[in-house]
């Protein structure tokens, strides 16, 4: 019981501790934009590239957004348990691989037990 409550409050932990990433990420990506587009409205620093700065707002928008599915779509349903569950699913399918594979081996080279059992006569 007590390893179950550890588990569950190392997943709370870090589903807290990427959700403040992710508003993290907002705060420097808000920030960021507003300086951004006054670093080249003010300064007049997009004279050989006008709107530069939007250009650079609208790619950090791109990975703001994956970072945010990330968090709340991926690893909400990716979890620990679904983990598990896919490397059981995994275990299993390897296992019935290696069976089919140990009745082919046994059809095509019989062993030799079984073959001096064929060969003795019967009394």
């Amino acid at each position: 019981m007590e390893q179950l409550n550890h588990e569950l409050y190392e997943n709370a932990r870090k589903r807290i501790k990427q959700k403040r990433h992710l508003f993290v990420h907002f705060v420097l990506f808000f920030v960021g934009s507003i300086f951004l587009i006054a670093l080249e409205k003010l300064f007049n620093t997009g004279v050989a590239y006008p709107n530069w700065s939007y250009w650079i707002i609208l790619i950090w928008a791109f990975l703001f957004i994956l970072h945010f599915v990330n968090v709340f779509i991926t690893k909400r349903f990716m979890n620990k348990q679904w983990e598990r569950e896919e490397i059981d699913k995994l275990i299993e399918k390897q296992k019935r691989k290696i069976e089919q594979l140990q009745k082919k081996v046994e059809e095509q080279y019989p062993s030799e037990s079984s073959v001096s059992e064929e060969n003795t006569p019967v009394e």
